[in-house]
């Protein structure tokens, strides 16, 4: 028989050997089962195919669209005929080192293609998680706080849906870790790979660099920022040699460009989708987007008035500075905006952590609520 103590002792020390980074990928593993499972245990489940790019059919004659993982598999099935089956290729191009790994990996296999992807990006879910985790207990709080990151959309919807931000956002946190270390040499290095993977993490990038030109730190900042984009820009080169145009951009088929005007992407939601739309969307907007910027550029605006200028405020400025122009293409999007903002959870969390806010740490939680809207990704 066991004890009363013994049987309250078992759920601490549970606790105590399971971390979020477990949690969260075991959570990962039984969603993508169950996604294959009702989809007759088809692995290009995982790469959202849409018959529009894959089979040529128009919208029109009821061609399905897919999701953009689709162009993570046709870029690691065969590069060199990738664009006939891309919207944009080389904007999709650019974003070129999971289906990169994901060739590698499959060693050929075009079959095993889309458990490549899964597999990379389940271990960068894992890693970027517990990477956050341990920021967190340096910093003196619980580690559990990194749910807010692992658990939402932009990171675990994105294992389901074979795309690369759970990789491009894992070397992103690596590339903070070190900078908090005053590694700036190897922090760009990460940098420079995970803008390989996704060019929205040099918005965190910028942050490090932000940080290093108020510190004047010109030495520093310097390299830190040519190791960080040579990388980019040479690859940006070699995409206007083959396809004749940038990949960099503010998105594929349907995009629109970057506003100039303060959050004019959400009001066009408004103007352009009507009231009922605009009421639906910011269901998702206000408590995930718009109130974690404004609380963000608030926190920034105090810090400058004390003149408490951190790397966790820089970190923090960039990422909130940004969402005020933000495409609308992008806010109408709920998958789309949820991608975006991992910069600024990430920014959120480990400032709120480095100012030992626990009611924005509790708060911060709150973003593993859109990892329900990956039964709609089913």
């Amino acid at each position: 028989m066991i004890s009363n103590t013994t049987r309250e002792m078992i759920p601490s020390i549970v606790m105590k050997r399971i971390r979020p980074y477990m949690l969260v990928t075991l959570l990962c593993i039984v969603y993508v089962a169950y996604v294959l499972a009702q989809n007759d245990g088809d692995p290009l489940a995982l790469v959202t195919l849409g018959s529009q790019f894959s089979e040529g059919v128009p919208a029109d004659q009821d061609g399905s669209e897919g999701y953009d993982g689709q162009f993570v598999y046709y870029i690691a099935r065969d590069p060199s005929s990738a664009a006939q089956y891309i919207d944009a290729p080389a904007y999709r191009f650019q974003r070129i080192l999971l289906p990169a790994l994901g060739m590698a990996l499959s060693f050929g296999q075009t079959s095993l293609i889309p458990f490549a992807l899964l597999i990379v990006n389940l271990i960068s879910l894992a890693a970027g998680t517990a990477l956050l985790e341990r920021l967190l207990v340096e910093r003196g709080v619980s580690r559990w706080y990194a749910i807010g990151y692992g658990l939402a959309l932009g990171t675990f919807g994105a294992v389901r849906l074979s795309l690369p931000e759970p990789l491009a956002y894992a070397l992103a946190l690596g590339g903070v870790a070190l900078a908090l270390r005053d590694r700036w040499l190897l922090s760009a290095v990460l940098f420079a790979l995970a803008g390989l993977a996704k060019e929205t993490t040099f918005i965190v990038a910028a942050g490090v660099g932000l940080y290093l030109l108020t510190r004047r730190q010109w030495r520093d900042a310097l390299i830190f920022g040519v190791v960080s984009l040579l990388p980019f820009i040479i690859w940006q080169w070699i995409l206007v040699q083959h396809f004749g145009t940038w990949g960099i951009g503010s998105g594929g088929a349907m995009a629109t460009p970057f506003e100039i005007i303060p959050f004019m992407g959400v009001m066009r939601i408004l103007t352009e989708g009507g009231a009922a739309v605009f009421g639906a969307l910011m269901a998702i907007l206000l408590p995930f987007v718009l109130i974690p910027t404004l609380w963000a550029l608030y926190r920034v605006w105090r810090d400058i008035r004390s003149r408490e200028f951190t790397i966790y405020t820089a970190l923090l400025a960039v990422t909130a500075l940004i969402m005020l122009f933000v495409p609308f293409s992008t806010y109408r999007e709920p998958i789309g905006i949820l991608r975006f903002i991992v910069g600024l959870q990430i920014a959120v969390i480990l400032y709120a952590a480095h100012k030992r806010d626990a009611r924005v740490l509790r708060n911060s939680t709150l973003w593993m609520l859109t990892a329900l809207f990956g039964f709609s990704l089913i």
